[in-house]
């Protein structure tokens, strides 16, 4: 694309990061909610407290088995028509939530939570529709400001689980009626998306290529490695947050604080992400968000007082930032038009498989191996070590290939 392209390109890429951040902002408060609140009502309702992650974990679990077929259905159908679908998981799974909770049913409430994946799952393309009708110049400042549309939700959804958690006889309810009105808010947002279908591949046109040639593409499984470390080790240790808090002698609300400190981490940088990448290169953006997850397994690990929570889970956002939305640009930019279904179809399953996996450790981490709050918490943040590892030696390995290669 060249750069006298751009401006009329652009113009129309900024109208749908509008609509993008937007969405990110209103609907993307139910995450943060379902994400502080989702161990504590499982706990609740578990017959073995080992399980009270096991919500969190059937929605991390949800959004990996519906990625391909969503990424697929995108593709055919549009962007729009795929996130419509996102939010009516999002209401189904509210809804059956709401009624596990009323009911005192764990497995009914584990339904819900595995339908909720349908939304996380479709929340985690907005960044990849930014990039679909922008110029490479513009590409990766679209993905960040939609990242950035998160301040928000980071705000709006810690607040709504003070207002609500305790605002009726069952604990939690509120919450879960408050995730179905703001997907309802959100209904009307994609009207205004302006993304066009893929156009369908000529007869003689280069055919996309297959998963496992992809995969073998350095740059692809490179982004995709540090995409889902970063992602994995954020839901590691913030799936245990609100639970090691709690454990160790502290309130819901500083919990709830916390969170809302984390989310905002996670997306306050994203302002100025993208320019950092223009200037310094993905690698050494994502690179540098390894540095900062270590950082915060460090704080994590050197005390539990309210101040080590908060540093520890600012360090873990801004970690996760730099890492995933570095790894996202990285990969935006090794695949033709006709492989975007497939290359990030394929992405959301690793990734998102990497993060059900993490999801279902934490909870077994932090309540079944210490033997106390303060020991799982500290194995948790140990269990960084060997995939940070993994993720800079990924990194060094792409950074000594011949530039050619």
């Amino acid at each position: 694309m060249t750069d006298t392209a751009a401006p009329a390109t652009d113009r129309r890429a900024k109208r749908n990061v509008v609509v993008l951040v937007a969405a990110q902002a209103i609907l993307g408060a139910q995450m943060p909610m379902i994400f502080t609140i989702g161990g504590l009502a499982g706990q609740s309702l578990a017959a073995n407290i080992c399980w009270a992650t096991l919500p969190i974990s059937l929605i991390v679990l949800g959004s990996m088995l519906t990625a391909t077929p969503l990424a697929a259905f995108m593709q055919r159908f549009g962007r729009r028509a795929g996130f419509l679908v996102g939010i009516t998981g999002g209401m189904v799974g509210a809804s059956i939530g709401a009624i596990g909770l009323i009911m005192a049913s764990f497995p009914i409430f584990l339904l819900g939570s595995l339908l909720t994946g349908i939304y996380m799952s479709a929340q985690g393309y907005y960044r990849f529709a930014a990039a679909d009708t922008a110029s490479a110049h513009f590409r990766p400042k679209a993905i960040s400001y939609v990242m950035a549309g998160g301040l928000l939700s980071a705000i709006v959804g810690p607040q709504l689980v003070k207002v609500t958690a305790e605002s009726m006889a069952v604990p939690f309810l509120g919450s879960y009626l408050a995730v179905i009105v703001l997907n309802l808010l959100g209904v009307g947002l994609f009207a205004f998306l302006d993304i066009p279908r893929p156009p369908v591949p000529a007869e003689d046109a280069p055919a996309a290529r297959p998963r496992l040639e992809l995969l073998r593409t350095p740059v692809i499984a490179v982004a995709i490695i540090c995409a889902t470390v970063a992602y994995a080790l954020m839901n590691l240790v913030m799936t245990s947050t609100p639970l090691a808090v709690v454990g160790c002698g502290f309130e819901t609300n500083d919990a709830a604080n916390i969170v809302s400190a984390h989310v905002l981490a996670m997306y306050a940088p994203s302002f100025f992400t993208g320019h950092l990448i223009n200037r310094f290169g993905t690698e050494r953006i994502v690179g540098l968000g390894m540095v900062i997850l270590a950082g915060a397994g460090a704080v994590a690990l050197s005390g539990v007082e309210l101040e080590h929570f908060f540093i520890a889970l600012v360090l873990l956002g801004i970690g996760w930032n730099f890492g995933f939305i570095g790894a996202t640009a990285m990969l935006a930019r090794s695949h033709s038009p006709e492989e975007r279904g497939r290359v990030q179809g394929m992405n959301d399953l690793i990734v998102f498989g990497g993060v059900t996996f993490a999801s279902l450790s934490s909870g077994t981490l932090m309540n079944c191996t210490g033997g106390s709050a303060e020991a799982g918490w500290h194995l948790v943040n140990f269990a960084m070590l060997p995939f940070l590892v993994l993720a800079g030696g990924a990194l060094i390995w792409l950074a000594m290939r011949p530039r050619t290669a």
